[in-house]
C-alpha cells in the first residue's frame, strides 16, 4: 500500500498550501485504490471511492485505463460495488473522453449481452474522441451485420453527439472585474516564473493575478451568484504576448464552469474582454475552452468638429469613455442578438457579432473547439461507412472568394494546404480554413500541459501527415533545478514515445540540446509554403507561415495534423532608402513599429499577417523581424525572399538538420532525414524555375501597406516600457520606441542581456568584435554592469569555436556554462563581468534566471512586460528596455545608455547586421555567414 500511503502524505503536504488532493494519473495507484474499494472493511474504502470517482484523470492516462477496466467489471457483474450502480458506471465512462473508456464501451457495445450492448451504444453516441482503431472496430462490426454498430453509426451520421447538446443561454448576465488598466500580458494570468506548476492546475491557479484579486473575484461571485464574472483589460488588449493555455485555464478556474463533476480543476467557458479586444493567439485559446472573447470598444478617440482625432502633448489620441465597465458593473450579453446591453438588457452598448460567429457558437455549445474538430471527422466517417450523403450538422465554413483578385502570400499558403475545399475554390482573407499542418513545436514549460491535452483527447501517436515535430528544452535550460529534474525527463519521454524529435534523449544517449525552440523550428521548416504551429507566441518563422498557439492547439495539431482558423488579412511591409553603416537590423525592426504607428495612428498590424518583403536576408537574420512581430500584436508574419536567398537558407537548414541526425536525434520514422529530402526537393524546384520562392500576386489586396524609410533611421532605437507614464495603459506596451539620444547618455543600466530568440550567430560575433574594438581604442575593457550572453543554439557556439570568435568571448568572460555541471539554482546576484550562459531562453523567459528587483535591464530579447525579466522593488520599478546587440554591449560596459557619438565610435568598422532591400543577396549578405 506504499503508493497510497505516499499519496496520503502528499495530501497532507498540500493541505498546508491550501490545496486539495492532486488529481491521480498513475494507474498503479488506482490499482491500489480499486483493491481497497473491493475490500468491504478496508479503513480507506470510503475515501478510495471518492478518489476513484472524483479525482482520477480521464483520457489515456494509465489511471484512466485502470478506472475503465474496473467500471467494465462492475457493468458485467464481475464485481458489485453498492455505491457504483451499472447506470452510474456508464455515466462515469461517458465523462472519460476517449482512450481506454471508448475501448471498454466498444467491448460492451459489440459484446454478447444485448441489454448491456444497448446501454453502451447509447453512451458511445455521446462520444467524439474516437481514433482510427476505434472507428475501424465500428466499421468491421457494421459490415459484419452488428445492429448496435449500425445504430451508433446512424447517430454519428446525424451528429447527435452535437445536436442533442443543450443550446447556449440566450441571455448571460455578467459582473465585471477589471484585472488591470492597459494591455494585460498573459504573465499576469499565468506568470512565467511559475511555469513549473502549470500541469498542476489548482496549484498554478494560486498565482493568478494576486491573492487580493482572487479574493475580490470570489466576493463578486458571492454577491452575484446568478451572474458570470467577466475579466477585463480596461483601456487595453487582453492576453497579449503569449499563447498561454495556462492563462485561460486560470481564468476559467476562477470565473468559468466545471467541465465535468468527475474531473477536478478543469473548468471551461471563461468570459474575457478588453477595450481593444483580445490578442489573436489568446482568443484562439479561449475558443479551445468554449469561452467568450469580447471587444468592448468602451473607450474611443475624441475627435474635433472635422472628425480628426484630438491629440495630447505626446501626440497620442485623447480617449473618451462610451460606457463604464468598472469592477462590479452588471451587464447583459445577448447571444441571439449578438450584442452587449446594460444591466436591464435594454440599452445597447456594443455589437458582439465577432464574438458569436457560427463557429464560435459551436465551440461554446460543445464545451470547446476540440469536440467540434473531432465531431466533424466522426460525422464524415459515419456517412462514408453507411454510404449515405453527408448532411453536416455544423456551420458551413465561410468562403470568401473574389473573382479576379490576386492572392497575398498567406492566401497562397492557405490555399495550398486547405483540406476539404471543393476543387477550383479560391479562398481569400476572411475564409474559414481547415489546413494541413507541416511542422509542430512543443516547448518545455507548456509541454506537460500539451501531454495532458493529448491524454485527454485520447491521442497516442503523432499524425502521419505531420512532416516534423520537435519538443524543446529551452525554457528550462539555464537552471537544472529540482523542478526541471522532476518535470522535463517525464515530458521528453512522453513526447519521444508520441513521435516527436526531443531535445533530450529519454535514454541519455545523445547530448541534451537546449536550443531555443523557434530557432530549431526555423531550421526544420524546409518549405516556404509550410504551415507551422508552435506552443509559444514567438513561433514566427522566416520560411512558411507560423502561428503561436496554446498547448491545446499544439496537441490538436500533433494528433490530427490539422488546424482550423480564418485566413487573416495581410499588411504589406516594404522598404526604401539606405541603411546607415552604424545601424543594426534590429533598429530597422523597431523603426518599422514606430513608422507604422506614425503613418496610421492605430496598430494596423494587430491580428493580421505582416507580409515583409525582406528578400535579401538569410533566414537567421530575417527571423529577427518575424520574431518581433509577436510584439507588434500580429497574428503571424511571412518573409518574401529572393530565390537565391531561399536556396542558401535551405542549405543552412539542411546542414543543421544533419547535425541533429549526427547527434543521434532522428527517430525510427526517419523524420529528420525526411526533412532533408524535402529540402532537396524544394531546392530543385526553385533552381529549375518550376516553383519559385513564394511571392504574392501583383493584384493581391492588403488591409494596409507600410513603407519603411531606412533614411529616417539615423540612430539606434530602444523599445521602452515607459514604466512611469501617467497613463497606466501606456506602460509596458511595445509602442514606445525612442532613439538612444532621448536618454542623453544618462540612463543608468544595471544589467545587459544579449540572448533569446532575437539574436543570431552574427550578434555573438558583434559582441566579440566590439570587445576587441573597445580594448584596442581604450585599453582593458571593464564592465560597469553585468553582461549576460546566451547563444540561442549549440550549433552557433560550435561554429564560433571553429572560427575562433568563442575564444575571444572566453577571454573576456568571468563565467562560462558547463554542461557536465549545470547550475542547480538560479543566480540571485550578478558581478560586473561577462557571463557566457547555456544556450536557451535564459532571462527572457523569467521562470528561472531574473535580474535583481528594481533593476534597469537593457536586453536584445522580446519581453518588456512587468515582472518578466525583472520585478519591481519596494523603491523602484523594474525596467526591461529592448535594443540591438551593440547598444546592449556598450551600455553594460558604460553602466548607462551611450551617447550617439560613443556608440558610433564603438561600432566603427564592425560588420553589423545589414539590410539593403534593393541590392542582390551577394552584396548584402552578412559576413557572419
Amino acid at each position: 500500500m506504499s503508493l497510497y500511503t505516499d499519496y496520503l502524505s502528499e495530501i497532507e503536504n498540500r493541505k498546508e498550501q491550501g490545496l486539495h488532493p492532486k488529481p491521480i494519473d498513475d494507474g498503479t495507484l488506482v490499482k491500489e485504490i480499486v483493491d481497497q474499494i473491493k475490500e468491504p472493511g478496508n479503513e480507506h474504502r470510503a475515501e478510495s471511492l471518492n478518489f476513484f470517482i472524483y479525482n482520477t484523470l480521464p483520457g489515456t492516462t494509465s489511471a484512466a485505463g485502470e478506472k475503465a477496466k474496473f467500471l467494465k467489471e462492475i457493468i458485467l457483474g464481475d464485481v458489485v460495488v453498492d455505491e457504483i450502480s451499472v447506470p452510474f458506471a456508464f455515466e462515469l465512462l461517458s465523462h472519460m473522453k476517449g482512450g481506454p473508456s471508448v475501448e471498454v464501451l466498444l467491448d460492451l457495445a459489440l459484446g454478447e449481452n444485448a441489454e448491456i450492448a444497448q446501454q453502451a451504444g447509447e453512451v458511445l453516441k455521446s462520444q467524439v474522441f474516437l481514433y482510427d482503431a476505434d472507428t475501424d472496430r465500428l466499421k468491421q462490426a457494421f459490415e459484419a451485420g452488428n445492429a448496435v454498430a449500425k445504430d451508433i453509426l446512424e447517430s454519428y451520421a446525424k451528429a447527435e453527439f452535437f445536436t442533442k447538446l443543450p443550446e447556449i443561454e440566450e441571455e448571460i448576465k455578467v459582473v465585471t472585474y477589471v484585472a488591470a488598466e492597459g494591455d494585460i500580458s498573459t504573465d499576469l494570468l499565468s506568470p512565467g516564473n511559475q511555469a513549473h506548476s502549470r500541469s498542476d492546475r489548482e496549484l498554478h491557479g494560486k498565482c493568478f493575478i494576486s491573492q487580493k484579486a482572487q479574493d475580490e473575484i470570489e466576493a463578486l461571485k458571492l454577491q452575484h451568484p446568478d451572474k458570470r464574472v467577466m475579466l477585463i483589460a480596461e483601456k487595453g488588449t487582453m492576453g497579449v504576448g503569449s499563447s498561454r493555455m495556462s492563462g485561460v485555464n486560470n481564468v476559467a478556474l476562477w470565473t468559468g464552469k466545471q467541465a465535468s463533476p468527475y474531473v477536478p480543476f478543469v473548468n471551461i467557458a471563461p468570459i474575457v474582454a478588453g477595450t481593444n479586444g483580445i490578442s489573436p493567439i489568446f482568443l484562439t485559446t479561449v475558443g479551445v475552452t468554449g469561452g467568450i472573447g469580447i471587444d468592448l470598444k468602451n473607450w474611443v478617440k475624441k475627435v474635433d468638429s472635422e472628425g480628426n482625432p484630438i491629440l495630447n502633448n505626446d501626440d497620442s489620441p485623447i480617449l473618451e469613455q462610451k460606457y463604464s465597465v468598472d469592477t462590479g458593473t452588471v451587464l447583459t450579453i445577448n447571444t441571439k442578438e449578438k450584442k452587449l446591453f446594460d444591466a436591464d438588457g435594454k440599452k445597447e452598448l456594443v455589437d458582439l457579432s465577432a464574438s458569436f460567429t457560427p463557429q464560435k457558437l459551436e465551440f461554446m455549445k460543445a464545451g470547446g473547439s476540440y469536440a467540434i474538430v473531432f465531431g466533424k471527422k466522426l460525422q464524415t466517417f459515419a456517412a462514408q461507412t453507411l454510404g449515405v450523403e453527408l448532411k453536416s450538422a455544423f456551420a458551413p465554413s465561410k468562403v470568401v472568394s473574389h473573382e479576379g483578385q490576386g492572392l497575398t502570400a498567406v492566401e497562397k499558403i492557405f490555399n495550398r494546404n486547405a483540406v476539404g475545399v471543393p476543387e477550383g475554390t479560391t479562398l481569400h482573407a476572411g475564409s474559414d480554413a481547415r489546413v494541413k499542418v507541416n511542422i509542430v513545436g512543443s516547448q518545455d514549460t507548456t509541454g506537460l500541459m500539451t501531454s495532458q491535452e493529448l491524454e485527454a483527447m485520447a491521442a497516442t501517436v503523432i499524425s502521419p501527415t505531420v512532416d516534423g515535430a520537435y519538443q524543446s528544452g529551452c525554457h528550462t535550460a539555464s537552471v537544472w533545478d529540482k523542478k526541471a529534474q522532476a518535470n522535463i525527463p517525464r515530458l521528453m519521454s512522453f513526447m519521444n514515445r508520441f513521435g516527436l524529435i526531443t531535445a533530450r534523449d529519454p535514454k541519455g544517449e545523445y547530448h541534451s540540446m537546449t536550443d531555443v525552440i523557434h530557432k530549431v523550428l526555423n531550421d526544420i521548416t524546409v518549405d516556404d509554403r509550410a504551415i507551422i504551429i508552435g506552443g509559444d507566441s514567438h513561433t514566427r518563422m522566416s520560411k512558411g507561415v507560423a502561428f503561436g498557439a496554446d498547448s491545446g492547439t499544439v496537441a490538436l495539431a500533433l494528433a490530427t495534423g490539422e488546424a482550423t482558423m480564418p485566413i487573416p488579412e495581410s499588411v504589406k511591409v516594404t522598404f526604401k532608402g539606405k541603411m546607415a553603416d552604424h545601424m543594426d537590423f534590429r533598429d530597422v525592426v523597431h523603426a518599422t513599429q514606430a513608422q507604422m504607428l506614425k503613418q496610421f495612428g492605430d496598430n494596423v498590424f494587430q491580428g493580421r499577417i505582416i507580409e515583409v518583403h525582406i528578400g535579401t536576408l538569410l533566414a537567421d537574420q530575417a527571423f529577427t523581424f518575424t520574431d518581433w512581430t509577436a510584439e507588434m500584436k500580429a497574428k503571424a508574419s511571412i518573409c518574401i525572399t529572393q530565390d537565391e536567398t531561399l536556396v542558401e537558407s535551405l542549405e543552412i537548414a539542411k546542414s543543421r538538420i544533419q547535425i541533429m541526425i549526427d547527434k543521434g536525434m532522428d527517430n525510427e520514422a526517419g523524420t529528420l532525414q525526411g526533412l532533408i529530402d524535402r529540402a532537396d526537393k524544394r531546392i530543385a524546384e526553385i533552381k529549375s524555375g518550376e516553383v519559385p520562392a513564394l511571392k504574392p500576386d501583383a493584384d493581391a489586396k492588403y488591409f494596409a501597406e507600410v513603407v519603411v524609410d531606412l533614411d529616417e533611421i539615423n540612430e539606434p532605437m530602444i523599445a521602452d516600457p515607459d514604466v512611469n507614464n501617467e497613463d497606466v495603459s501606456k506602460r509596458y506596451t511595445h509602442d514606445t520606441i525612442r532613439p538612444v539620444s532621448y536618454y542623453g547618455g544618462e540612463k543608468k543600466v544595471d544589467l545587459g542581456f544579449v540572448g533569446s530568440c532575437m539574436v543570431h550567430k552574427g550578434d555573438l560575433i558583434i559582441v566579440s568584435q566590439m570587445l576587441k574594438n573597445l580594448e584596442k581604442k581604450n585599453g582593458k575593457v571593464e564592465f560597469k554592469a553585468p553582461l549576460v550572453v546566451a547563444a540561442p543554439t549549440y550549433n552557433i557556439i560550435d561554429e564560433l569555436k571553429e572560427e575562433g570568435e568563442w575564444n575571444t568571448l572566453q577571454e573576456y568572460s568571468g563565467f562560462e556554462f558547463d554542461d557536465l555541471f549545470p547550475k542547480t539554482a538560479a543566480r540571485t546576484e550578478y558581478e560586473n563581468i561577462l557571463y557566457l550562459e547555456r544556450p536557451g531562453c535564459n532571462l527572457c523567459m523569467g521562470n528561472q534566471e531574473k535580474a535583481a528587483k528594481g533593476d534597469t535591464v537593457l536586453a536584445t530579447s522580446t519581453r518588456l512586460f512587468q515582472g518578466r525579466v525583472v520585478e519591481d522593488s519596494a523603491e523602484k520599478k523594474g525596467e526591461s528596455l529592448l535594443a540591438s546587440t551593440p547598444v546592449v554591449v556598450l551600455s553594460a560596459i558604460l553602466g548607462r545608455t551611450p551617447k550617439i557619438d560613443e556608440y558610433k565610435e564603438a561600432v566603427e568598422g564592425i560588420d553589423l547586421t545589414r539590410f539593403a532591400p534593393a541590392a542582390t543577396p551577394e552584396n548584402t549578405k552578412s559576413a557572419h555567414f
